[in-house]
């Protein structure tokens, strides 16, 4: 398995990502025009989402037109709204005989204590549709731009999390992921803490407080999408594995005050095993974390990796 240089989640093709930031919070959405099919899978105990159940495999609808991650809550779900508008004025989405619906599931990250009190709006989904193509921003853009990560103690000891990329490859067959990275957790890569809760001396062991009240609220989202040919079945399957991506490198993870929310999108003809997507699944979901909050930038009171003042982590 390759590690897409620089990857990102149109790296799998048949999509576009948009990208829409206002007033520290934003939306990010994956056009989808290939038509493939997708699935979903919730793992925390506090999701913000819109239109999951049309993704269980039972269900009648086959395709999602787009997918959208939103900060500002469960306000942050009305970006979709926009979104559909936007979409069915292109003329995309399920021609129900009495006009076109789009089929947009969402999700939405818990991020007002950034924004102060600011939330995504319809005409932002409008916007984050317009400019959907071949994207490849990370960081504090889109619904990444008020993200933050470790924050079990409380405002004092958080850092800046954000949007991150990734794509890995094997041969024909590639998986990519985009992710917001909102954590209650900590962020690993491997067994070094690279960002999360801290004091001005360094890392504190988050994992240490799990019996104390949780600070604030939080949840990390995300998009896997793959060039691999999958039933709606195998997309949710895709989805389910794709967290173990989020196991490996947010500590503590899918928590009660966590709402991770995992799409996987089936948007090409490759023949692979649906053993080996999930695998790759995994690792860019793994990847895109980290790139997530590599590539945020500080604000005015949370700091970001790349301007920690201590070097070297301890657990």
């Amino acid at each position: 398995m390759e590690i897409i240089e620089n990857g990102a989640l149109v790296d799998s093709g048949g999509l576009r990502l948009g990208n829409a930031s206002e007033q520290r919070t934003g939306v990010t959405i994956a056009v989808i025009d290939s038509g493939g099919a997708a699935g979903v899978d919730v793992r925390g105990s506090a999701p913000g989402t819109r239109e999951t159940d049309l993704l269980d495999p039972t269900a009648a609808v086959q395709h999602a037109n787009a997918i959208v991650l939103a900060g500002g809550s469960a306000f942050g779900l009305a970006a979709a709204d926009g979104a559909m508008l936007e979409l069915a004025e292109q003329g995309k989405g399920l021609d129900t005989g009495m006009g076109i619906v789009p089929i947009v599931p969402a999700a939405v990250i818990f991020d007002l204590p950034v924004t102060g009190g600011a939330k995504p709006t319809p005409d932002l989904g409008r916007k984050a549709v317009r400019t959907a193509g071949e994207n490849r921003e990370r960081g504090c853009v889109g619904a990444g731009t008020g993200a933050t990560v470790g924050k079990y103690l409380g405002p004092n000891g958080v850092m800046k999390g954000g949007l991150g990329q990734a794509a890995v490859r094997r041969g024909d067959l590639v998986v990519s992921a985009a992710v917001v990275v909102n954590a209650l957790g900590d962020i690993f890569d491997g067994d070094q803490k690279i960002a999360g809760t801290h004091s001005a001396e360094g890392f504190l062991p988050t994992t240490e407080y799990l019996g104390s009240p949780v600070g604030l609220t939080n949840t990390t989202i995300g998009i896997v999408a793959t060039n691999a040919a999958l039933t709606k079945a195998q997309a949710k399957k895709v989805a389910s594995a794709s967290h173990d991506g989020l196991a490996r490198s947010i500590r503590p993870v899918h928590t009660m005050d966590d709402g991770d929310t995992l799409f996987a999108v089936s948007t090409g003809t490759v023949s692979a095993h649906v053993n080996a997507v999930c695998f790759m699944a995994a690792e860019a979901v793994r990847l895109a974390v980290l790139d997530g909050v590599r590539s945020a930038t500080s604000l005015p009171g949370i700091i970001a990796v790349e301007d920690l003042p201590f070097s070297k982590p301890s657990n």
